[in-house]
Order: C-alpha cells, then sequence, then structure tokens
C-alpha cells in the first residue's frame, strides 16, 4: 500500500507595507486578474468562456486593420504610478519599449470587457485610472440585447468624454487609435 502525501498549497504573506508589481510574481497562473491599484490588491475571479471569446475576436480584430508596427495585446499589462492594471486588450504605438509592465505613454487604447464580477471595475475604477494616465482611447465591451454592445471614449482633458456605441452586425468605422471597421455581432 502506497502512502500519499496530501500536498500543501503554497504559503505566503502580504508585504508589510503597500503591494507592489514583484508581489503579483507570488500568485499562481489560476485564472484569476491579480492587479494593484494604489498599492492595494485587487482580485477577480476567472472570467467566462464567453468573455475569453469576445477578447480573442476584439484582438483578431484589431490585429487585422494595424498598420505596421503596431501591437495588439491581451492581458498586457500597464505600470500606473503604484498601480500595475491589466486590461483584456492593450494596442501599443509602433516603438513602444517592449517592456514587461508597459509605460502609460506607449499605450493608444486599452479594451475591457465587461463581466458581472468585473462591471463597476471596468466602468469606474479602471477608466479613472487610464485617464489620469493619459491613454488617448479607452473601449468598454457591454453585454447588450442580442450583441456585444461597444462604448468606446476619447480622453479630453483629464477624464473621458463618451464618443460611439456600436452594436449589431453593421460594420462602424472608427480613426482610433487607427482607422479600424466594428461589428459587435461579429465577435459571438
Amino acid at each position: 500500500m502506497t502512502s500519499q502525501v496530501a500536498s500543501t498549497p503554497p504559503r505566503w504573506s502580504a508585504p508589510d507595507g503597500v503591494w507592489t508589481e514583484p508581489d503579483l510574481h507570488l500568485f499562481p497562473q489560476d485564472g484569476h486578474r491579480y492587479e494593484i491599484v494604489d498599492g492595494c490588491l485587487h482580485v477577480t475571479p476567472p472570467p467566462p468562456e464567453s468573455h475569453d471569446a469576445v477578447v480573442r475576436a476584439v484582438v483578431t480584430t484589431l490585429r487585422a486593420a494595424a498598420p505596421p508596427g503596431w501591437w495588439v495585446c491581451d492581458r498586457l499589462g500597464i505600470e500606473i504610478g503604484e498601480s500595475n492594471l491589466v486590461p483584456d486588450v492593450t494596442v501599443l504605438r509602433p516603438r513602444s519599449s517592449g517592456a514587461i509592465w508597459s509605460d502609460p505613454a506607449d499605450v493608444a487604447l486599452v479594451v475591457e470587457v465587461e463581466t458581472p464580477a468585473t462591471r463597476r471595475y471596468d466602468r469606474i475604477l479602471k477608466p479613472t485610472l487610464y485617464a489620469e494616465a493619459g491613454i488617448h482611447a479607452f473601449w468598454r465591451v457591454e453585454p447588450g440585447a442580442a450583441t456585444p454592445l461597444l462604448r468606446t471614449y476619447v480622453l479630453g482633458g483629464a477624464r473621458y468624454r463618451p464618443e460611439h456605441s456600436i452594436e449589431g452586425a453593421e460594420p462602424i468605422k472608427l480613426d482610433a487609435p487607427y482607422p479600424v471597421r466594428i461589428a459587435p455581432a461579429a465577435w459571438i
């Protein structure tokens, strides 16, 4: 008879002060999203597969339209002061630094795909931090009546101002971060 030793989960402890980027490496790659907001840890549960499918579709749409030198990435972190945020989609300008945590100056667009667990976070806190960092454009994909609803925002001063609400199968041309045709119905 073979005895089995139960594995114990790794132990960790919170830092003595604020959370910092190196602390994020303590956590397993378990599907949760670990982010730091003003030195405080924020954790969201793994998103449903439908969320990931929309993220992949948005990435595909943006990559297909991207001019040479632009980068479209999913889940690429952005370092904003004492915050380390991970948008669902990030579009980087040509000649960006290529750092593991992107500089907001390199970011042309961030996209958040809303889930019930991230609704308030994606609508209130994250756009505020992205705007304060000077990121020019912000998109939020919400569940719509029949298809996803894309809301686009452009930086105006220190806040985002609404630009478009797009839903359905009819492609709409947008100019930011570069010319791209969007039809949210194609994302499901």
